[in-house]
C-alpha cells in the first residue's frame, strides 16, 4: 500500500459550544491508503481537550510512513492490531487508519462495509441534530433554522433549565441533554428531574469522568437513563460503565477506529446496555464510517456534515434525520476535498 494524507481547518456554520469552550473550526486529517489502483479514506478530527493535534498526526505518521505502508492488507482487524501497537499513543491516527482500511477492502472486495458484516442496511436509529450552547435567544433561532425530529442538547450552564423550557415551548421533537461531565451529583439529582418532566429521553455523561462514586448515585437515583462519553474511551471502559451508566456513546476516533467500535458493540449488547455512536463533527468520510454501523445502533449523533460549513465526499445523505447508508463498496463515498487542502 502506498500512504498520503490532507489536513483541513472546517468551519463550522454557527460557532459549536460545548461546557468546555467555543471553537469556530474543526481541524481533521484524512489519510488515503491505496493498492492495486484502488484508494480507501479515512478521517480522524483532532479535538484540543485530549492533546491529539494535527501536527502529532502527521508526526507520526511520516516517523511510521515505512512500517503502515508494508501490511498486507488482507483482514483489517489484522491491520488495527498492528497500529495499535506501531502507534500505542495515537488513537486518533489509527482511527483514520483503520477506517481507510475497511474502506480500501470493501473496494478490494466490491462490497459496502455494511455487507462485509451482514449488516441490513434499512435498519438503524435516526440521528440527532445537535445544538450547541448559546444564548438561549441563539439557541431557539437554531432550532427553528433547522426543523429535526431529534435534537442533542448541549448543557452545563446556570441556565440549563430556563434552556430546556424555551426550547421545549418552540418545538414537540424528541429532546436528548448532553452536560460533557459539568455537572457535580447534587446538580445532576435536582436537574434530571426536571429534564425527565420536559420529556428528555435520556441524559449524556453528566459527571466527570471519573467521578464513579457519583455515577453510581445517579444510576440508582436517575428517572431518565444515563449514556457514558467522556467515561467510555477505551474497549476496556465499557465494563467499567455497566452498573454506572445504562447505556455508552462510542467514538471512533476515541476508541482508535471501526475494528475496536465494533467489539465495544458487542460487549455492551453482552452486558444490557444500550448502544450509541456519537460524532467529533467528522465530515461525509467519518459519518459514513458511522452510518455503516446502524444496523447495531439504539442512538446515532452523526451530525457532523450537517453542522459545518464545508465537506469532503459526497454519498452520504442525511434528511430530517434519516440517513441513507452508501451502497457503494467500502465507506461508499467519494471523496472531493483534494481541491481545498
Amino acid at each position: 500500500m502506498t500512504c498520503n494524507y490532507y489536513s483541513y481547518n472546517l468551519a463550522f456554520r454557527h460557532p459549536f459550544t460545548i461546557s468546555r469552550g467555543t471553537k469556530t473550526h474543526q481541524p481533521t486529517l484524512v489519510v488515503e491508503l491505496e493498492h492495486k489502483g484502488l484508494k480507501g479514506y479515512g478521517e480522524a478530527p483532532a479535538i484540543s481537550y485530549y492533546h491529539i493535534p494535527i501536527e502529532k498526526m502527521i508526526a507520526d505518521l511520516e516517523e511510521k510512513k515505512a512500517f503502515i505502508q508494508q501490511f498486507a492488507l488482507t483482514d483489517p482487524q489484522r491491520y488495527w492490531h498492528y497500529l495499535h501497537h506501531l502507534l500505542p499513543d495515537n488513537p486518533f491516527l489509527v482511527c483514520a487508519l483503520d477506517m481507510a482500511a475497511w474502506d480500501l477492502f470493501g473496494k478490494l472486495r466490491q462490497q459496502p462495509l455494511y455487507g462485509l458484516w451482514r449488516l441490513d442496511p434499512t435498519l438503524g436509529p435516526p440521528t440527532d441534530y445537535t445544538i450547541g450552547i448559546d444564548t438561549i435567544e441563539k439557541m431557539v433561532g437554531k432550532i427553528r433554522e433547522q426543523p429535526w425530529p431529534i435534537y442533542k442538547i448541549k448543557l452545563g450552564t446556570p441556565d440549563d433549565l430556563a434552556i430546556m423550557e424555551a426550547l421545549r415551548r418552540q418545538s414537540d421533537a424528541t429532546f436528548r441533554v448532553d452536560a460533557n461531565a459539568a455537572w457535580t451529583v447534587e446538580e445532576a439529582l435536582q436537574k434530571i428531574p426536571r429534564l425527565a418532566a420536559l420529556g428528555v429521553e435520556f441524559v449524556e455523561q453528566p459527571l466527570a469522568r471519573d467521578d464513579w462514586a457519583g455515577m453510581k448515585i445517579l444510576y440508582k437515583e436517575s428517572p431518565l437513563p444515563l449514556i457514558a462519553d467522556e467515561s467510555c474511551v477505551r474497549e476496556e471502559d465499557v465494563e467499567a460503565c455497566h452498573r454506572h451508566f445504562h447505556g455508552i456513546n462510542i467514538k471512533l476516533t476515541k476508541c482508535s477506529g471501526l475494528t475496536p467500535a465494533r467489539r465495544m458493540i458487542e460487549k455492551a449488547r453482552s452486558l444490557g446496555m444500550k448502544v450509541m455512536v456519537g460524532s467529533m463533527n467528522e465530515s461525509s468520510i467519518g459519518s459514513a464510517a458511522i452510518a455503516h454501523l446502524l444496523p447495531d445502533l439504539d442512538y446515532v449523533d452523526m451530525d457532523g456534515p450537517l453542522l459545518l460549513k464545508e465537506d469532503l465526499a459526497t454519498g452520504l445523505a442525511i434528511s430530517a434525520g434519516k440517513v441513507t447508508i452508501p451502497r457503494g463498496p467500502g465507506l461508499g463515498v467519494e471523496f472531493t476535498g483534494l481541491y481545498s487542502k
